[in-house]
């Protein structure tokens, strides 16, 4: 479950990141345990013991700054997503020495905090409830990889074809396919088996010289260049998967 934990003294903004937040959860439909804190010194004692995915600090704080927070985090976790939330705008520069994803200027903008959210949440190590965010002709929407049965890039776009039947289209993208699809090819269970397709190891039916067949019967090809490469891969992770299995 995504685990999400915010630091503001001030009680009225904790208590609007807060709500953003659930709303955002609710939008979503995602699960997500959030705890809020009033004073830095508490949060850096839990921090101590406990792990969250994502940050969300403000700056000016007694005692300790956001920016001491945030180094702080990167000492202990360096995959932690951080945004700042602050209505001093002129420490961004320095904010950057604990790599946040984003740098918010309060009063908080609804929108781009969500967006923010969503950018963070892609890039969590959840495990098995890793997202990727895709933006649509009309909204942005986070996808499970592990709901992803493959990825296909047709006319600079990609579709997404999901487990449940669901395609999802993304808008044009600027970048190549390899790079638009780097973050889901960092999961182990994913594979770039040709130019234009992705395929989630998890769905594999059938290996073949030319294709991958994948649960429902879909078949991806595999470029001829590429298959001594696809085949160890894939050789590789089905050792993997028997090893994880015993």
């Amino acid at each position: 479950m995504l685990r999400i934990a915010i630091c503001d003294d001030q009680p009225n903004e904790l208590a609007i990141l807060n709500d953003y937040i659930a709303e955002y959860l609710d939008n979503h439909t995602l699960e997500a345990e959030v705890k809020k804190f009033s004073h830095p010194d508490t949060f850096l004692t839990t921090i101590e013991s406990q792990s969250f995915h994502l940050y969300i600090l403000d700056i000016v704080m007694p005692m300790v700054s956001g920016i001491e927070l945030g180094k702080e985090i990167r000492r202990l976790d360096r995959e932690a997503q951080i945004i700042y939330a602050t209505t001093e705008p002129q420490f961004a520069l320095q904010a950057y020495a604990a790599s946040p994803i984003n740098y918010l200027v309060k009063p908080i903008n609804k929108a781009q905090l969500f967006d923010t959210l969503t950018l963070a949440i892609s890039k969590a190590d959840l495990a098995e409830e890793q997202t990727f965010a895709v933006k649509t002709a009309d909204s942005l929407r986070v996808i499970k990889l592990s709901e992803i049965v493959c990825c296909e890039y047709s006319n600079h776009s990609v579709l997404f074809c999901l487990s449940k039947g669901e395609e999802v289209q993304s808008r044009t993208i600027r970048e190549n396919f390899t790079v638009y699809t780097s973050l889901i090819l960092r999961d182990r269970h994913f594979l770039q088996c040709h130019t234009s397709f992705v395929v989630n190891l998890r769905r594999v039916e059938r290996f073949a010289k030319d294709s991958f067949t994948l649960c429902g019967g879909k078949m991806i090809p595999i470029a001829i260049k590429q298959y001594a490469t696809v085949r160890d891969t894939y050789m590789d992770y089905l050792m993997a998967r028997g090893r994880s299995n015993d």
